[in-house]
């Protein structure tokens, strides 16, 4: 039986609906689970009505898609490592640019425009918009996935005359989409033209990005995929892709721009400052750099002693803990340390880890309390009365340079402020330096105490130490 042509539309908005409100539990991790299973159900219905559409002939192909990439998915999902997550988040975001961009590469080869009509234009301007920024999306977030994965050099790969190539690029894209709209419409050498360049321009565009600005990046490319997808609702007249996609793109604009100020940097820096250079050479911190102090190193049985006579700890988490796989190690250290009445916090940089809110999902997956995790403008007024400020492999984002050395890279941007706290106890793999390629002037503090090793080990070492105590 043949579905009445309303009831489609009426079930689009229904999943739209599903998939707003599932955003919006989004922005509280006490919400977040149930949003997303929400905004799956908003995306399950649209799926569900959209294969039941009448003009689909053969489903042989929507089947052998669905069944890939569903599986595909599934293993991957199940399998990545929470140090793999914000590759992962590239790359998945990266196929809906692509999908986009598939979707109007389609339209426009099977379509027979006609120039010099409003109706027409709009769409090939829909089509061509979303092709463009699609293209774009999933170029650079494969570059973005190969950064973070280590199979591209994460320091800025910068080269000569650069930002005339990306002009040219620009123009391509630009000249033969003026072509399509107004001289020749149907013209698909000059359409292959637009879809090759903007595939190249997503991938000049990334390759200048150091990987410190990819939590950065990851929420601009974000943003580009969620404005391809509406292109492509306004192609297919679906308004469930138009909302769903302005959303994203919406937030996905806003998240960065948070992103941004929480570096202190314009988006203009981060894509065409060449910053983050990933084991760079270090910049001078206090006097000589924090390289030339002697660092006081502590052990572990002095470190939990100090903790467990504590009244308030901070934990302050960063990438090294997700690499050490050590967020279910450090919940009970917290355990540990609240049977003794201690009070413990966690202190959360915007920009720490390789995403955003990478830190507060590594913490969730350890079932630690929502209450407990405190954003930086929260919970930086506390670390003068905090006892202990623990630092487990964060970095940049402790750094009291970007508050006192104007000649410091990261200057002016917004740190969390360990090194007011009443004692300091840094847990590092070595004495490198972080993602920004500088030294941290923190560890040459003379209340910081360097326990080297790796977070999980150190962290177990840490829990005896203060059962013992």
């Amino acid at each position: 039986m043949q579905i009445p042509s309303y009831i489609p539309q009426i079930i689009y908005i229904i999943a739209a609906i599903l998939i707003i409100v599932g955003l919006k539990r989004l922005s509280s991790p006490a919400t977040a689970r149930v949003g997303n299973q929400i905004a799956a159900v908003g995306v399950a219905l649209a799926l569900a009505i959209t294969i039941l559409n009448s003009e689909i002939q053969d489903y042989l192909w929507i089947g052998v898609g669905v069944v890939i990439g569903g599986i595909a998915g599934y293993i991957m999902a199940r399998r990545v490592q929470m140090t793999a997550m914000p590759q992962m988040v590239a790359l998945f975001n990266g196929m809906g640019g692509g999908a986009a961009a598939l979707v109007s590469a389609s339209e426009y080869l099977h379509s027979q425009t006609v120039p010099g009509t409003s109706e027409n234009f709009a769409v090939l301007l829909t089509t061509l918009l979303g092709l463009i920024i699609g293209s774009l999306s999933i170029a650079g977030s494969v570059v973005a996935f190969g950064k973070l994965q280590g199979l591209i050099s994460g320091r800025p790969i910068t080269y000569g005359g650069q930002q005339v190539v990306n002009g040219i690029l620009a123009v391509v894209i630009v000249g033969f989409s003026l072509y399509l709209l107004f001289l020749q419409t149907n013209s698909v050498p000059a359409f292959v033209a637009i879809a090759a360049a903007a595939l190249i321009l997503g991938v000049a565009v990334v390759l200048p990005i150091g990987g410190a600005d990819m939590p950065v990046v990851i929420s601009l490319l974000n943003s580009f995929t969620g404005l391809a997808v509406a292109m492509t609702g306004f192609v297919l007249n679906n308004p469930v892709l138009i909302i769903s996609g302005t959303l994203v793109g919406a937030s996905g604009t806003l998240l960065t721009q948070l992103m941004s100020k929480a570096m202190n940097r314009s988006l203009a820096n981060v894509l065409f400052g060449a910053f983050g250079s990933a084991g760079g050479p270090a910049a001078a911190g206090v006097a000589g750099g924090a390289a030339a102090v002697p660092l006081r190193e502590t052990s572990a049985e002095d470190a939990g002693t100090l903790l467990a006579y504590s009244r308030s700890v901070i934990v302050v988490p960063g990438y090294g803990l997700a690499v050490a796989q050590a967020q279910q190690t450090v919940r009970e250290l917290a355990e540990v340390l609240e049977k003794r009445g201690v009070d413990v916090r966690y202190a959360i940089h915007p920009v720490a880890g390789r995403m955003p809110g990478h830190m507060n999902v590594l913490l969730a997956e350890a079932n630690v309390p929502y209450t407990q995790l405190k954003e930086m403008d929260e919970i930086n007024s506390e670390f003068p009365q905090a006892d202990v400020a623990l630092v487990i492999g964060a970095n940049d984002v402790t750094n009291p340079a970007a508050r006192t050395n104007p000649q410091s890279p990261i200057f002016g941007m917004p740190i969390l402020n360990v090194d007011q706290a009443q004692n300091i106890i840094v847990i590092k793999r070595g004495r490198g330096t972080g993602f920004a390629g500088i030294e941290n002037d923190l560890f040459a503090n003379p209340k910081t105490m360097m326990l080297f090793g790796d977070a999980k080990d150190a962290l177990s070492r840490l829990v005896s130490a203060v059962k013992a105590a």
